[in-house]
């Protein structure tokens, strides 16, 4: 109860800063206006493409882009309780299975451990940001999480029980904390989701997938920037620790970015920690993004 109410503060507090232009060009861009609405795998894709990274069940209550809110089309989009019968919960959940089947946009538990879509062009800058070299693996990573990674790269793609079982990690709380360390790390992600004859996964090498992405070097500079200039595009308008509740970056580091923005005049400081789009200042706020098929 306490979080929730947690939650409410935080959502009262960050609508009394936006604006109704502003939420009006997110729910455009976000597409939670209901013309936009999502329903298939291919525009879910297109979705996360243009907006570039996404959360996959997030709603109302904390802010960002949300292929949930995409499939309700619409700002108000809470998650019910019992969401077994809740039927915009369960196709989002189909359509999360149908992208990861397809392979065409990168999907895990990113750092802190939140499932996120990443766009191809993304995936670069959050590589350099929670990723690290395979020399630094050994140092870095838990003992279990490299027991995993170290059967994964003889196997290349293993269920979830062959894995716990191969690899000695039998404990379910420990496999889980193990496999999330590796989806944190931009290593390892989920190939395949199967119900039959139960649920279970199937988990193989981000590599293997995205091996052009995974494989550029980003200055670290430039990485900050571009999420934040990604963030951005979608928001209009950027409140003081929103980017950093969005992508998990330290609230820091969301400010370098946000700065290097206005520093190419790409965005404007209207006050401490709060970034506009450059363009909507000039226009007073009342742009649209252009819409994708």
């Amino acid at each position: 109860m306490a979080a929730d109410h947690r939650i409410v503060q935080s959502v009262r507090a960050r609508h009394e800063l936006l604006t109704t232009e502003i939420e009006e060009y997110r729910d455009s861009c976000w597409q939670r206006d209901g013309e936009g609405r999502v329903e298939t795998a291919v525009q879910s894709e297109r979705f996360i493409e243009r907006v570039g990274f996404a959360a996959c069940f997030l709603d109302s209550r904390r802010p960002g882009p949300s292929l949930y809110m995409a499939v309700c089309g619409r700002r108000d989009a809470v998650i019910p309780r019992n969401v077994q019968k809740d039927p915009e919960t369960s196709h989002t959940w189909a359509l999360k299975d149908e992208i990861v089947h397809r392979g065409r946009v990168y999907y895990a538990k990113l750092s802190p451990g939140r499932a996120m879509f990443l766009a191809p062009r993304m995936i670069p800058y959050f590589k350099t940001l929670w990723g690290f070299s395979r020399r630094e693996e050994k140092q870095r990573l838990s003992r279990n999480a490299f027991a995993l990674l170290r059967l994964l790269r003889k196997e290349w793609e293993m269920g979830t029980a062959d894995l716990r079982a191969d690899s000695g990690v039998t404990d379910r709380r420990a496999f889980a904390l193990a496999i999330d360390e590796l989806q944190a790390a931009m290593i390892v992600l989920p190939t395949e989701v199967i119900y039959e004859p139960k649920l279970t996964y199937l988990w193989g090498l981000a590599e293997e997938r995205f091996p052009e992405e995974l494989s550029r070097k980003i200055d670290r500079q430039k990485a900050l920037r571009e999420i934040a200039r990604c963030f951005l595009d979608g928001a209009g308008l950027t409140v003081r620790g929103e980017l950093a509740r969005v992508t998990g970056l330290s609230r820091p580091d969301a400010g370098l970015g946000n700065r290097a923005l206005v520093k190419e005049g790409y965005a404007v400081m209207l006050a401490l920690g709060t970034y506009q789009l450059a363009k909507l200042d000039a226009v007073g706020a009342d742009a649209t993004p252009p819409k994708t098929a």
